[in-house]
């Protein structure tokens, strides 16, 4: 009989960002639970609470108490959405590193089909392909989507969707800023990453509401986009040659 020894750390890390999703993390938590028991491997969740003004803190701290597995911190003010993500990456143990919103509307699900595609390529992004948002929001998340392709030289079809799944050095290694989590595939690019698309299921919003509105989805993001663009202008590539032993 063959014996699998589990590995010193986790293979995968699940970072979840949250920000007053007290309705909707106990049914994230169990569903991303079932969908990686399911496929066998060993993981953490690590939950980064955005100084939530409901009852966040406090449902987090239940749920470790009853699951090891669960990492659960918490800002010490309100940051956004791109620092609660950094801050998970630096505490992440895992092989590799998955994102997915708190809002319920990411399929926990999808991960594995996600994590699958680790090995061939460095990033596997979710790709929203029948959207369960209101009209107005997809109208603005098509443009923003078509410009920011048009001025990255991208083919990108969603990337605001944030069910993605990285090698965990590959989404370490690039230039971190407020508002980074809209331009992670061109972020990784930038290092030499290879990215794939992969559809995944959508679901509407049952609990809680958007933290999203016309100024962060458009104007900021368009100031965000001129930066990314001259970053990718000025990365450092290079690779240094292995030294040759001398006869």
């Amino acid at each position: 009989m063959i014996v699998r020894h589990r590995p010193v750390g986790p293979e995968i890390s699940v970072v979840v960002p949250a920000h007053n999703e007290e309705e909707n993390l106990p049914k994230l938590i169990e569903e991303i639970c079932e969908s990686l028991d399911a496929s066998g491997s060993w993981y953490e969740i690590v939950v980064i609470d955005d100084f939530s003004s409901d009852a966040t803190p406090k449902i987090l701290s239940e749920l470790a108490m009853k699951n090891s597995r669960i990492v659960s911190h918490r800002m010490v003010r309100q940051s956004g959405q791109s620092s609660a993500l950094s801050a998970g990456f630096d505490l992440a143990s895992g092989e590799v590193i998955v994102t997915i919103d708190a809002d319920l509307q990411n399929d926990p699900a999808d991960i594995p089909k996600l994590v699958s595609q680790i090995g061939r390529y460095d990033c596997a992004i979710g790709w929203r392909r029948d959207r369960k948002d209101p009209f107005s929001k997809r109208i603005i998340s098509k443009s923003a989507n078509f410009i920011r392709n048009w001025m990255t030289g991208e083919c990108v079809k969603d990337t605001g969707c944030g069910l993605k799944a990285f090698r965990a050095e590959s989404i370490r290694k690039i230039h971190r800023f407020d508002g980074m989590h809209r331009f992670f595939p061109t972020l990784v690019k930038m290092h030499g990453y290879t990215v794939v698309e992969i559809p995944v299921n959508h679901r509407p919003r049952e609990h809680g509401k958007t933290h999203y509105n016309i100024f962060n989805r458009s104007i900021r993001p368009m100031m965000d986009l001129l930066a990314v663009r001259w970053l990718q202008k000025r990365t450092l590539r290079y690779e240094v040659a292995k030294e040759h032993a001398v006869v």
